[in-house]
């Protein structure tokens, strides 16, 4: 019987000790993601500008391209930065995704996103909307 009960208390601080650090681990696994998606977003926001350039450019033609193009990257790339930053400062904050794609050159020809909103019509039409597949 004490053998039992000592077999039990085993298993049981074993199961209490692992199961924190397993979600620890979730937890700065996410946490440094954020940071490094806040910093690379920060670092590189004004990518958007010739993203959006090449982007509009293929899709319709380079003179819509160079002016819609430049002032929508222009837009992207100041909210991609500010979101950059709003993701730096929240980090040790769980949240979920808030730039879709997380940054700016993954799947390059889709538009982006904040904070889960796809505002439909002209201002985010270019680019195939894959959400990360």
């Amino acid at each position: 019987m004490n053998k039992n009960k000592i077999l039990a208390a085993c298993v049981l601080t074993g199961a209490l000790l692992t199961a924190p650090s397993a979600q620890a681990e979730g937890y700065f696994s996410t946490f440094g993601s954020k940071v490094s998606q806040g910093l690379g977003n920060m670092a590189f926001g004004f990518v958007e500008i010739p993203k959006n350039i090449i982007n509009i450019s293929d899709e319709q033609n380079i003179f819509v391209g160079m002016t819609w193009g430049l002032l929508r990257g222009a837009a992207h790339g100041v909210g991609r930065t500010l979101v950059g930053a709003t993701e730096f400062i929240s980090a040790p904050i769980p949240t979920g995704e808030f730039a879709a794609p997380a940054y700016v050159w993954d799947r390059f020809s889709e538009d982006s996103r904040y904070f889960g909103l796809h505002y439909p019509g002209y201002w985010t039409t270019y680019g195939p909307l894959d959400d990360g597949e």
